[in-house]
């Protein structure tokens, strides 16, 4: 039986170039390119590259990168935009919780929850970060975002979907959020790529930053710094706060 994310993802990568926060991709690639000192020899990962927006406009920006999605139809539409913006990029069908690399990348990126948060248990969210880790080379950085569970503890999320929401994209319904395990439950309401209506039953997992603390702090790396993702616009100068619906990872090994 298909997860609701396989589900979504099947046939909507036309739609998802439209929603709401794709706006962000230069912002958030200036503030990549800030993180590795505009070093155009490193190798990049773009784990859940979807539609390849962050991978694509490294790559613009001379950056040698490798995109792995578990979508064939996501990453169908990344080729289109690669080849029409002329650009080389290893896109790869792949599953993060079993990735093949060993050592090969200065950068591991995941943004946009890249499939982090979305998988159905701990242990398999756990099992990206082990990938990405493993995909690192001994000093390598691995960028990220993540939900942070400090937005629901304290605001409304169907308040912030709604106030979010893009005439077009897709609803977020029967909003709750589950105090033992950390988990957003919402039904999601869209229209794919072919115009059929679709609503799915979604659940994502979300984290405090002493969590995500923790399980770094597990797989070795040495630094680890958390702070506030604002779309479009990641920086070291926004603190986490409870404001903040995610939260932007940086780590290094």
């Amino acid at each position: 039986m298909k997860q609701w994310y396989e589900s979504l993802f099947e046939n909507y990568a036309h739609k998802y170039d439209q929603e709401c926060y794709v706006n962000g991709t230069s912002g958030e690639c200036d503030s990549i390119e800030q993180e590795i000192n505009h070093d155009k020899s490193i190798k990049i990962l773009d784990i859940g590259c979807g539609t390849g927006r962050h991978a694509i406009e490294l790559a613009k920006r001379g950056y040698q990168v490798t995109g792995i999605d578990l979508s064939d139809s996501q990453l169908k539409r990344a080729r289109e935009k690669a080849q029409k913006a002329g650009v080389t990029i290893d896109f790869q069908t792949q599953d993060a919780r079993n990735l093949p690399f060993d050592g090969e990348f200065d950068l591991a990126i995941m943004l946009c929850e890249g499939g982090f948060s979305l998988m159905e248990t701990d242990e398999m969210n756990f099992e990206i970060l082990k990938g990405a880790t493993r995909a690192l080379k001994n000093n390598g950085k691995f960028i990220f975002t993540a939900l942070s569970a400090l937005f629901p503890l304290l605001h409304s999320v169907k308040e912030f979907y709604e106030s979010a929401h893009k005439e077009g994209g897709s609803v977020c319904k029967s909003i709750s959020f589950d105090l033992m395990t950390f988990r957003d439950h919402n039904r999601v309401e869209f229209e794919d790529d072919a115009g059929n209506k679709k609503a799915l039953e979604c659940n994502e997992r979300c984290y405090v930053p002493s969590e995500i603390t923790w399980l770094l702090h597990s797989l070795g790396y040495k630094k680890i710094d958390i702070f506030g993702a604002k779309l479009g616009a990641y920086s070291r100068n926004d603190k986490l706060t409870a404001e903040d619906f995610e939260m932007l990872v940086v780590a290094e090994k």
